[in-house]
């Protein structure tokens, strides 16, 4: 290769466009049909923009694995962005999941999936089954045991200790009862093709578990999937349907996305949670602990940079270190990711490279695969530059991450 791809150059690594509506589960699409015509929609799932709210995603499932023909509006989360007025007329509240089904509006996840049962029909069980009661009171007791460890500072050695083994204690209860699963699911439902699914006890899990495997292993250096096989196991099976792996997240979307929306959370420093979190933040990830599927990487990288070309623009705009020299610096990592050649550019800029390795956000941007390789490829021209400048994350807040520049491009 002769020097660092032109866009044009990178313009010409095509790749089929995905059916947003037909195909497989993902975040980009309005409109999902699975087979029906536009005339049958009867809901209208009202979820966050950048697929964070663990109860949009619980939703999302639900009729995901159901297969209800569904619209989708988009909207902010006060924690990045200012909620739609046309939404806050809808749902004075603002909270978000929302359905709307013949022009009546339904909030709560847990009242939602009652409604749409009603409608079309139980996943595995009914929510509101007396033998779900435990495993709803179980999946309650799991989310605070991980709440008070992870978003609680601890007062010393001791009180973390304790914190630490009310969460184990916690989630073996959910480990032993997947051991004795013949399915491998809490609440395993029939697919129309006859396939073995996850049902609605297991819908209401996934969401917080698939966040506490990114943020205990981030914040704490605890690996969840390597101390509860069973556990692991069940992360596997979801992992193995196109349904889940449309909704799921990474561990550096989740480890940066839940301290404004869970008021903080608290390192545990030990030689594992720095390993694990510098892995996690320069891109290199923690392979099938993050996602135990095997992939092509070729394929996964022309998503990526499909996705990075189709925001070129709004990326160069919003970047605000070094906008001279970012061109050169993304095309260079682009020109990486897709031949695995390293060409310097002239004016390296670092920073720019790091603004946005932190900012992609799965599966709002793509896959967790293709922004691994992203980030890794991000991460190596990075390197190269020998101004080691900061670029921090906001904790608080993730108003750098308001959509406000993108919407009128992101679909």
């Amino acid at each position: 290769m002769n020097g660092i791809l032109t866009w044009d150059d990178l313009n010409k690594f095509e790749i089929e466009d995905l059916d947003r509506v037909h195909g497989v589960n993902n975040s980009y699409a309005n409109l999902r049909l699975f087979g029906h015509s536009e005339n049958d929609v009867l809901v209208t799932l009202y979820r966050d923009r950048h697929s964070w709210c663990p109860y949009c995603q619980k939703i999302w499932l639900w009729l995901e694995f159901k297969k209800i023909p569904y619209r989708v509006k988009k909207i902010n989360m006060f924690c990045y962005g200012q909620k739609e007025s046309w939404f806050l007329e809808k749902v004075r509240s603002g909270k978000l999941p929302a359905i709307e089904f013949k022009g009546k509006v339904i909030t709560e996840s847990d009242d939602i999936i009652a409604f749409l049962e009603n409608e079309f029909g139980a996943l595995g069980s009914f929510i509101t089954s007396s033998h779900l009661i435990k495993i709803r009171e179980l999946e309650r007791e799991i989310f605070r045991s991980w709440c008070n460890w992870l978003c609680r500072e601890s007062f010393n050695f001791i009180d973390n200790s304790f914190r630490k083994k009310r969460f184990k204690e916690s989630i073996s209860k959910l480990d032993e009862i997947l051991s004795s699963s013949k399915s491998g699911f809490v609440d395993p439902s029939v697919s129309n093709t006859g396939d073995i699914e996850p049902g609605v006890g297991d819908i209401i899990f996934i969401p917080y578990m698939e966040r506490m495997n990114a943020s205990l292993i981030y914040y704490k250096g605890f690996n969840l999937r390597s101390n509860y096989r069973h556990v692991d196991n069940w992360l596997t099976l979801f992992e193995g349907t196109s349904a889940y792996r449309g909704t799921q997240g990474d561990f550096h979307t989740h480890s940066h996305d839940l301290p404004p929306q869970m008021g903080g959370c608290y390192k545990e420093s030990n030689e594992q949670q720095i390993t694990f979190s510098k892995l996690i933040d320069t891109g290199e990830g923690l392979g099938n602990y993050e996602l135990n599927q095997n992939y092509e990487s070729k394929y996964y990288a022309t998503i990526a940079l499909k996705r990075v070309i189709k925001h070129k623009d709004n990326l160069l705009k919003v970047n605000p270190y070094n906008k001279e020299s970012f061109d050169e610096s993304l095309r260079s990592a682009l020109s990486h990711m897709i031949t695995g050649e390293v060409l310097i550019p002239k004016k390296l800029s670092g920073i720019s490279l790091r603004y946005l390795k932190n900012r992609i956000s799965v599966p709002r941007d793509m896959p967790i695969i293709s922004a691994r390789l992203l980030r890794q490829s991000l991460n190596k021209i990075e390197s190269l530059s020998n101004i080691n400048e900061i670029d921090k994350i906001p904790f608080r807040h993730r108003y750098d991450q308001d959509p406000i520049n993108f919407t009128s491009s992101y679909k």
